[in-house]
């Protein structure tokens, strides 16, 4: 697998006249190696709604079932799917047209409305959808997405006021169908960028059979992807999902396969034990209990490259102790007090490389060199040093604890670093497990954590931005423990609107010394892809998101 350093320089100013993404579908014909790919997966936390689906394992779900305007290939490059041309020529006004041969599998035509419709939803306050905020950019947003204070004056934990939906408007006025293949978008502010996030989940059309009952809808999704759910009876729910390929589907990832059965493992220890049974053909993530093991167990069907993958935990500041100027400082200590290299070299055996910002190695613009960065240095005298000046402050009592889910690899490092900080600060450390990612979720959405979070984020488009706006953005769907910081916020802003690639990079850069000095997570690696498959199965490659591109991928 090769995986290049791939952003948003691939699409910036492709001409001077005109910026424009075009092409025609097209994909690769079926073959008949045929059977059904088994994988691993985990439950998705929501039902399959493409602007409420937010974590890997609906995801992962998501982009096998829906094909949007845009899609990447593995080394993250855009390809057309939906769209026969993405254009503009100031890069605020785009005008997308669609290519005419598309339907959903329920026969349904994917037209501009089909896009629009969907967009609008996911914007809607008042539908509360997780991705909601990739469509802040669009004219139009800030009136479907109002907020206002609840009436009945009720609050959160923290005392403050709860805000609900109250939309001044139903649909974003930047979108405008002109006809059946063709609709415009204005932007705020013009992004030269702007259709490299299109092959995001939460920019896939809906057919009209799903704003009749959503619900409903989630629960058994119609699509115009690869897959479809292979019946009423697909989705198992905490067992396995079963798609099969979708005969109708005219984009670039035509299947060579019969379908996938993704299985919901309550470990990676358990899946693992599944692909040396025979019994899966590919696992995309390896338990820290194998890292030692892997290579040899499958000697011939592994993969262990760079992927656009964070690891990280947070600190919430509705926590006593953890706000303001004391929570600064003890954010630091924690930082400095974990031993990054030598967990990623004895826990993980060289899968995992110590993080030096908030981004990936993979991504456009990554540095090693930000401002403040020497706060993710193992360093237990200054760690110890402001850990003292906190306690001045606020006198520390209690267990710092790190919850995380154990159906996911996570004890051993959760563990690791646990103990780094108990080692070096002299205070009661321990890791705090979850069934499962759902449950772990649930106390991060009702912000009931007693102490850290574990935290991460698998990129869902190449570029800078995407590690940063859906965690840190006040606001935004993934800032599960409420980080706001008006600097960061505006720094963002304006790398978003720059008009050269130059000139975002820098503003990203800035933003993140910003996140360097609060500390909203605590970095600590950044993932390698690293998985195993069957000799039962060929042409297996990882994207650079870690996802296995399943459709390529054929029986024996």
């Amino acid at each position: 697998m090769k995986i290049r350093r791939m952003g948003i320089v691939a699409i910036a100013l492709a001409s001077t006249g005109a910026l424009a993404l075009s092409g025609c579908a097209g994909g690769s014909t079926t073959g008949d190696a045929g059977a059904i790919i088994t994988t691993n997966g985990t439950e998705p936390q929501m039902s399959l709604i493409p602007t409420n689906t937010t974590e890997v394992g609906g995801g992962k779900i998501i982009t096998s079932i829906f094909a949007g305007l845009v899609s990447y290939s593995a080394s993250g490059e855009i390809q057309d799917e939906v769209a026969k041309s993405i254009e503009s020529e100031d890069a605020t006004t785009w005008t997308v047209t669609l290519n005419d041969d598309w339907t959903f599998t329920n026969d349904e035509p994917v037209t501009a409305s089909s896009f629009v419709d969907a967009w609008n939803y996911g914007a809607l306050s008042t539908n509360a959808q997780g991705s909601s905020y990739f469509f802040d950019n669009i004219v139009g947003y800030s009136d479907v997405s109002n907020m206002v204070d609840d009436p009945t004056g009720a609050t959160d934990d923290t005392g403050a006021v709860l805000q609900v939906a109250a939309p001044l408007a139903e649909t974003m006025s930047g979108l405008t169908v002109v006809d059946d293949t063709t609709f415009t978008v204005e932007l705020a502010g013009s992004e030269a960028d702007w259709p490299l996030r299109l092959g995001y989940s939460a920019y896939s059309p809906l057919p009209k059979v799903a704003f009749e009952d959503m619900d409903a809808f989630g629960q058994n999704p119609i699509g115009n992807g690869p897959y479809e759910l292979g019946g009423a009876d697909a989705w198992q729910h905490d067992v396995q999902i079963d798609l099969v390929t979708n005969p109708d589907y005219a984009g670039v990832r035509t299947p060579v396969n019969d379908g996938l059965t993704i299985i919901f493992y309550a470990s990676f220890d358990a899946a693992y034990a599944a692909m040396q049974g025979g019994d899966l053909d590919v696992l995309d993530q390896i338990p820290e209990s194998e890292l030692a093991s892997y290579e040899s167990d499958f000697p011939d069907t592994f993969v262990n490259e760079p992927a656009a993958v964070f690891q990280a935990f947070n600190m919430p500041y509705y926590l006593e102790h953890w706000s303001g100027e004391e929570g600064k400082l003890r954010r630091a200590a924690i930082s400095m007090a974990i031993d990054r290299a030598e967990i990623t070299d004895v826990v993980f055996q060289g899968t995992r490389t110590p993080a030096t910002d908030f981004t990936s190695p993979v991504i456009d613009g990554y540095s090693d060199s930000l401002k403040g960065s020497e706060v993710l240095e193992y360093n237990p005298e200054e760690a110890v040093a402001k850990w003292a000046e906190a306690d001045a402050i606020s006198p520390y009592t209690g267990t710092f604890d790190i919850a995380y889910n154990a159906d996911g690899p996570h004890q051993v490092w959760v563990d690791a670093v646990v103990n780094s900080v108990k080692n070096t600060l002299g205070i009661e450390a321990v890791g705090k497990p979850y069934p499962t990612f759902g449950a772990a979720l649930e106390d991060r959405d009702a912000q009931t954590l007693t102490g850290a979070t574990r935290a991460g984020w698998q990129a869902d488009y190449p570029s800078l931005y995407n590690f940063l706006s859906p965690l840190y953005q006040t606001g935004a769907g993934s800032n599960y423990e409420g980080y706001s910081s008006e600097e960061f916020d505006t720094l963002l802003q304006e790398g978003a609107a720059a008009s050269s690639v130059e000139d975002a990079t820098a503003k990203y850069v800035e933003a993140q010394e910003v996140l360097l000095q609060d500390l909203p997570t605590i970095p600590l690696w950044y993932q390698n892809t690293s998985g195993v498959w069957s000799d039962g199965v060929s042409n297996v490659e990882f994207g650079w998101d870690s996802v296995p591109l399943y459709h390529e991928i054929t029986k024996n």
